[in-house]
């Protein structure tokens, strides 16, 4: 029996970038936010990058509470998404071809989602991670925390609920 060669670890990275991207791309909203996401292995965290149109009380200044909550929801999505395709993502099984061309399985859909906000959201830099606390086949549940300047010290936090997408016809799963 011969054993299967490990893949350099270069064509790892770029394969797990090119499908962060492409799921990231995948959701223009984070564009028009300014939303992107730093990779350490499998975790995500959410990085809002500062810009003066996220402000909603320009008196104290604060985030927009929207901002906030979309913020959090992409982070969730993003990273439900990731949970589900990482399997295929360290096996080879995703073809970066496809990936690079946009043809990425669909995102979950948001059943519903609520924020607390504990904090005012000061004029910089935000950054959250999502916990995924159950992924089923059709049903996902998801809590999510952000913070600025001290990972300790959250402003906002979530759960949600998500429509996980049907698998893909013809993908073995079915």
């Amino acid at each position: 029996m011969s054993r299967r060669r490990p893949e350099p670890a270069q064509v790892v990275e770029e394969r797990r970038d090119a499908a962060l991207g492409a799921l990231v791309d995948g959701v223009p909203y984070c564009r028009f936010l300014g939303i992107s996401f730093d990779r350490r292995g499998d975790e995500l965290t959410g990085v809002l990058h500062f810009d003066e149109k996220l402000i909603g009380n320009p008196f104290l200044p604060a985030l927009h509470g929207g901002a906030t909550a979309s913020f959090l929801e992409v982070t969730s999505i993003i990273t439900l998404g990731w949970t589900k395709l990482f399997p295929d993502i360290e096996s080879g099984a995703l073809d970066p071809v496809r990936v690079a061309a946009g043809d990425m399985p669909r995102l979950p859909k948001t059943i519903d989602f609520t924020v607390d906000y504990l904090r005012s959201g000061l004029p910089r830099d935000a950054y959250a991670r999502a916990m995924v606390a159950r992924s089923g086949r059709r049903y996902a549940s998801v809590r999510v925390e952000a913070w600025q300047d001290q990972r300790t010290r959250l402003f906002a936090q979530a759960s949600g609920h998500f429509l996980m997408p049907p698998p893909e016809r013809g993908s073995g799963d079915g």
